[in-house]
């Protein structure tokens, strides 16, 4: 086929390299134009999708806006056959929406109807899911609404948001490629009208440990934040991410003091230690080698 590509992050990668690698004909990749980043946070960087269009030689563009007549035109003018799309980052009007020959297909990684928008994956952990996974979609003007053309299914276990990216990113390449290989077996049938939920855009201050919760809710609080924006605590003035922590029922106190010198943490009911963490400009480090350099005490009550 003729697919126009849209994606902008790492969760858009593996999709691309799919698509490419099954041999069908990306006419353009569509990605985020490049933001400031870098040591200093001044030189612009390319996202993750283009940087990989770029290595295979495709053509990309990065327009800030789909709305205009002249972006619409040059987008109709590809002439694809279909457009594939997965966290692009921007709106796709309607004659952006009708322009492919099929349609726009794409990777959404929750099962739907649950947790359409933008942070599905951050929000299923928060909750307690036991499962999640990839749908393949026909795009409509709905947030996350259009028809679904096939799903698939992965337990949540422990994995963090980062582990759960990676997994659901190379899953649903693979569920694309094999979706436009038979699109006439993959018949798109309607949402569910009932199990609607919105995942809404993750706020760092959402990142903020909160120990009066139960030390489960605590502990998926840290496996959602990882890779970023990081689970935190604060001390005497001092940012501390938390980016692995372990369930310790047996243990309790006044939540959010430390209960030993191996810095485990009283929650609403139960404990959590942590395993890993990082200072503000430095490494990540396990938790033993930062308490070796920088003691916190048992009793210390941490905001």
């Amino acid at each position: 086929m003729r697919i126009i590509f849209m994606g902008t992050p790492d969760f858009a990668v593996p999709a691309l390299l799919a698509l490419h690698e099954a041999g069908h004909q990306i006419v353009a990749v569509y990605s985020q134009p490049p933001r400031p980043g870098g040591r200093r946070g001044r030189e612009l960087t390319p996202s993750p999708v283009q940087r990989e269009a770029e290595r295979l030689g495709l053509e990309v563009r990065h327009p800030v806006s789909l709305k205009g007549a002249d972006e619409q035109a040059a987008f109709a003018a590809l002439e694809a056959d279909i457009a594939v799309v997965a966290a692009y980052g921007l709106i796709l009007p309607r004659a952006v929406l009708d322009a492919p020959r099929l349609g726009c297909l794409n990777i959404h990684a929750s099962i739907l109807p649950r947790w359409r928008g933008a942070a599905p994956i951050q929000r299923a952990i928060l909750s307690g899911d036991p499962t999640t996974g990839v749908t393949i979609m026909q795009m409509e003007s709905g947030l996350d609404t259009g028809p679904m053309l096939a799903t698939l299914r992965t337990p949540i276990e422990r994995k963090t948001a980062g582990e759960l990216t990676q997994e659901l990113a190379e899953r649903g390449a693979r569920l694309m490629v094999e979706t436009l290989r038979d699109l006439a077996v993959h018949r798109a049938v309607p949402q569910p009208e009932d199990g609607v939920t919105y995942a809404s855009k993750i706020d760092k201050a959402e990142a903020r440990l909160d120990f009066s919760q139960d030390t489960e809710a605590v502990e998926r609080q840290v496996r959602a934040f990882v890779p970023a924006p990081g689970a935190f605590f604060e001390l005497e003035g001092e940012r501390y991410k938390v980016l692995a922590a372990e369930v310790v029922a047996d243990m309790s106190g006044a939540p959010g003091t430390t209960l030993d010198h191996a810095l485990t943490v009283a929650c609403g009911t139960g404990a959590l230690r942590v395993v890993t963490i990082q200072r503000a400009g430095k490494p990540a480090m396990a938790a033993a080698d930062l308490l070796r350099g920088r003691p916190i005490p048992a009793g210390t009550l941490l905001s």
